[in-house]
């Protein structure tokens, strides 16, 4: 007889299923829900970026899984411009089908094994990728609490998702030297980069020459368009870095099947072209969080970090459920920190991402 262990078995419970009843109790309110859970963007895609996707729809044969030649000129003209980093070459771009994707097959697809370290406070995705992998997870934020043994990868996030908190330079190249010599894989989600809100304290890529020194030797930044150009529905992302690393990826997505569909590439270059198109963007979110802020400070709030990202790390020093059910009886949907690790269990996540018009609810419910 054969046996199997389900691996959905294994793998964490899924978080949002947690917040059913907190959602039914925020959406009975008299004058509908306001949602600031997920951080799923509510605006529209840029006339320029659907235009491009409408254009290409004609397109019937397979794509490539490295992206067409256009698309990784774009992706690596768009960090240099954008990020400050290091000069690319194609050998080390790779587009993927959403970061979220990306991010749950890494340690697998590069044939990770043993502990996999993850920030104390983490996207959820990160444990559901060591886990899928049949790794061994530790939370850490420090490599002075590491221990004696060396991991064979490891997550970072700046800014951070949930907690917004951007990693300096100092920080950023003690991680990268120390993962170049012990030969660790180092992955960086940096998803958020172009969302930062502090200007003395901008974030800042791995692949940044302040940061690496050109060297990109088991580096590998994680970037995303879901955010900064609203084409969470296009699932369109791409990793970057270390070239030797980046060409066993593609080797194994080729045989996996994982293809950007070309009008989403077309759409994609589109996005990295269009400057003007994110800098609206972040200019709209940046007012959405003003609002956000003074309502939640005005309420009693403590905002912690939220330099940077679509989210405020807030706080009423109490357990987080209380104060999903606080939110939730005013017809308020937010996330709770102990979906990100045990030490969330006082925060909330609070995403910017709902129309201005709930975002002013949301201000008088609070008011």
């Amino acid at each position: 007889m054969t046996s199997r262990t389900p691996l959905a078995s294994v793998l964490p419970d899924f978080p949002w299923d947690s917040l059913a009843d907190a959602k039914a109790k925020a959406a009975s309110h008299p004058d509908g829900i306001v949602n600031l859970s997920v951080g799923t963007p509510v605006d529209p895609v840029a006339p320029s970026i659907q235009i491009a996707l409408s254009e290409a729809a004609g397109f019937s044969g397979y794509p490539q899984t490295i992206g067409t030649k256009g698309l990784r000129e774009a992706i690596k003209a768009a960090l240099l411009r954008r990020y400050n980093m290091t000069e690319l070459v194609d050998a080390s771009v790779l587009p993927v089908v959403g970061t979220k994707e990306a991010i749950a097959l890494l340690p697998f697809a590069l044939g990770i094994s043993g502990t996999v370290v993850i920030p104390e406070v983490a996207y959820p995705t990160y444990e559901v990728s060591v886990v899928a992998a049949g790794c061994t997870v530790k939370r850490s934020d420090s490599l002075l609490k590491l221990g004696p043994e060396i991991p064979s990868m490891m997550f970072i996030n700046s800014p951070s998702n949930p907690t917004g908190k951007v990693l300096g330079i100092p920080h950023l190249r003690k991680v990268v030297k120390w993962a170049q010599e012990n030969n660790v894989i180092l992955a960086a989600d940096e998803c958020y980069l172009g969302l930062g809100w502090d200007d003395e304290n901008p974030p800042i890529s791995i692949l940044d020459p302040r940061v690496c020194d050109g060297d990109h030797t088991n580096l590998i930044a994680i970037h995303s368009l879901s955010k900064t150009s609203n084409l969470a529905s296009y699932r369109a992302g791409y990793l970057v870095g270390d070239q030797t690393l980046i060409s066993e990826l593609t080797e194994v997505r080729k045989n996996l099947g994982l293809m950007v569909p070309y009008p989403i590439q077309q759409a994609m270059i589109a996005a990295l072209n269009d400057d003007d198109q994110e800098a609206g963007q972040k200019l709209i979110y940046a007012k959405r969080r003003a609002k956000l802020m003074r309502a939640l400070l005005e309420a009693g709030f403590t905002i912690d970090d939220s330099e940077a990202g679509l989210y405020l790390w807030a706080t009423r020093g109490e357990p987080c459920r209380d104060t999903v059910d606080w939110f939730a009886e005013r017809g308020i949907l937010v996330a709770p920190g102990d979906f990100y690790g045990p030490r969330g269990t006082e925060h909330v996540r609070v995403a910017m991402t709902e129309t201005d018009e709930r975002v002013d609810a949301l201000f008088s419910r609070l008011s």
